[in-house]
């Protein structure tokens, strides 16, 4: 059904929708981060603040996991979450990169790219736009039906991401905006910068909006002075900000905040809050930072980010105080804000079974024999696609002690055994490790783990994980390398009830595999795991990766939404590096560290 008004327009210092005066209020949910079972009441609440748009990125690396195979469904059923907003009455703006940064994966990019040792990412390289376009063949003409101008709430569309703080190649941008073009993208395209990226991210026929989080009058100025009677836009206002494992919880206190917006709004500025509610980095999805360090940080498995939703979907203080501002921009009452979700905290439950990971190796594809160490992205596996995610486990034999040397080869954290026993960590910092000198042959096991690839900065086309080159013993490479992939899929995971457990009283040995069962009388709940006196690993129920688990924080709990248990028994089950206390605690709350502001 096509419209037969105009859809959004900048053609003066205020946008205009359907011909009238329109103020962007919006807000990022970005449906990969929340269960699809709570979507309704995400956006329910984003409509009840006061908010009438929805921005979300397009994660590339989860729609299309292996080169060519494409997932649009349950979870990534984008076109069920654009039609949910349309129902709602919001507006949408859609954000498909090919990058997203997003704090998450290299940036949403997948990480088969990386097999060609010559790619250049966000580049018109051939090999990055021939992958572009053929994810873009998939993913527009889902979007073309929700235009405006077809009857559908989406009302932009952003070309690429913050291209101005990357820009390595001035044919890129042109590149990204004509890939959406040629397929048939008709209502108005954006950009979205910091203050100095806007002097190398636009592109000509998009708006070009600013992202921020500390109100610069002098950036507010240099958006009109390079766009000079256009409508302004703040892209990304940003909420709050993210965590990294090893640092504090970041807030940004709620009166810093809505000074901020209400001066925004008062400048007669749209607005679009990110996050508006951040949700979770599952599985293995979240990214690293590197800016201004010696090695990345890998982000942590909350993404809550501080946002006016809580990871757990609450109303916080800033969500409630936000509601008053927007309020006054309504002629009509806010719907009502809908009632809390109902929480548990679980009785803790006991491990009752234990699987040493050794014994678990069968259950993974082949392993790989190979003269040299080979980088995960460059494993046989996965049908010819490589390992994405996890961990790796490479074996080889050596016949004495000495200096082990990583020459900054791990990517990025390694637990070292010889004959099976724990010897040490290896990671950006500790790259020597001491091996004692027996005599005969031994097994010397490094199990890698890829904690996360940069998301932002000049770093993406290094972010091959694993061993990316020769690990040394006594200055001599070592060689003839049994190699697993342990890429911890749901799959790999189901497999593993047909091995032989071990009772959870027999001594345990790490790393390991642990087991419990979370029995669940009426409707499920959600609830928090928390896991102390344990170290570092990944928790899944029922099959599905809630994410990692670190004892360092600053995260000290796993969200698991109800929807994601049923009355019954749960299957739990923790993989884990280091230590345990042999139970597995709920809390009703979440605790995600002692917190520090953002500066």
């Amino acid at each position: 059904m096509s419209r037969h008004v105009e859809g959004l327009r900048a053609n003066s210092s205020q946008f205009t929708l359907e011909g009238e005066p329109f103020l962007v209020l919006g807000g990022s949910i970005h449906y990969f981060r929340v269960p699809r079972a709570y979507w309704q009441d995400r956006l329910l609440k984003m409509k009840a603040c006061g908010l009438n748009t929805l921005t979300t990125y397009v994660p590339w690396n989860l729609h299309e996991p292996e080169r060519g195979v494409f997932n649009f469904k349950d979870q990534l059923d984008l076109e069920a979450y654009i039609q949910l907003a349309a129902e709602l009455g919001l507006w949408v703006i859609i954000r498909p990169g090919p990058y997203i940064c997003a704090e998450w994966d290299l940036g949403g990019l997948p990480s088969w790219l990386l097999q060609d040792k010559n790619m250049k990412l966000r580049t018109t390289y051939p090999g990055f736009t021939k992958a572009v376009n053929s994810f873009f063949d998939q993913l527009i003409p889902r979007l073309l039906p929700y235009q405006f101008n077809n009857g559908g709430p989406i009302i932009a569309i952003q070309v690429e991401n913050e291209y101005g703080s990357y820009a390595k190649d001035t044919e890129y941008m042109p590149f990204i905006k004509e890939a959406l073009l040629c397929r048939g993208w008709k209502e108005m395209m954006m950009t979205s910068d910091n203050q100095d990226g806007l002097k190398h991210g636009g592109v000509n026929g998009a708006l070009e909006t600013i992202n921020f989080q500390r109100l610069k009058p002098e950036a507010i100025k240099y958006l009109d002075e390079i766009q000079p009677g256009k409508p302004k836009l703040v892209m990304e206002y940003w909420s709050g900000w993210f965590d990294l494992w090893g640092d504090l919880h970041h807030v940004f206190p709620a009166e810093d905040m809505i000074a901020v917006v209400t001066e925004i709004l008062k400048q007669d500025t749209s607005i679009n809050l990110y996050m508006f509610h951040g949700g979770t980095n599952f599985g293995f999805m979240n990214g690293a930072f590197a800016i201004g360090m010696s090695a990345p940080k890998p982000m942590v498995t909350s993404y809550d980010y501080d946002a006016p939703l809580s990871e757990a979907g609450d109303c916080t203080a800033k969500y409630h105080l936000l509601r008053n501002v927007f309020s006054h921009y309504h002629s009509e009452q806010l719907p009502a804000v809908p009632p809390v979700q109902g929480r548990s905290a679980y009785q803790p439950v006991i491990i009752h079974r234990h699987l040493s990971l050794w014994d678990a190796l069968h259950f993974t594809e082949r392993p790989l024999k190979s003269e040299k160490p080979v980088n995960m992205e460059n494993l046989p596996v996965n049908n010819g696609n490589g390992q994405s995610y996890g961990y790796t486990l490479y074996e080889t034999t050596i016949t004495r002690g000495g200096s082990l040397n990583s020459r900054k080869n791990i990517r990025d954290r390694a637990l070292v055994f010889v004959d099976r026993q724990y010897v040490g960590t290896m990671d950006h910092k500790i790259q020597e490790l001491a091996l004692t000198d027996e005599r005969g042959e031994r097994t010397l096991s490094l199990l890698v783990e890829n904690c996360g690839r940069v998301n932002y900065g000049k770093l993406l086309d290094e972010q091959r994980k694993g061993l990316v080159g020769d690990i040394e013993l006594n200055n001599a490479p070592l060689e003839h390398f049994l190699i697993h992939s342990l890429e911890m899929r749901p799959s790999f995971v189901n497999r593993l009830s047909y091995a032989q457990w071990s009772s959870g009283h027999q001594k345990h040995s790490f790393p390991g595999f642990f087991q419990a069962k979370l029995h669940v009388d009426g409707s499920p709940k959600d609830t928090f795991i928390r896991l102390p006196g344990w170290g570092k690993g990944v928790v899944f129920v029922n099959g599905k990766n809630l994410g990692r688990h670190w004892s360092i924080g600053p995260q000290q709990t796993l969200y698991l939404p109800g929807p994601w248990l049923h009355k019954g028994d749960n299957q739990v089950v923790v993989f884990e590096e280091q230590e345990t206390d042999g139970k597995i605690q709920f809390a009703s709350e979440p605790d995600l560290g002692m917190t520090v502001d953002v500066q």
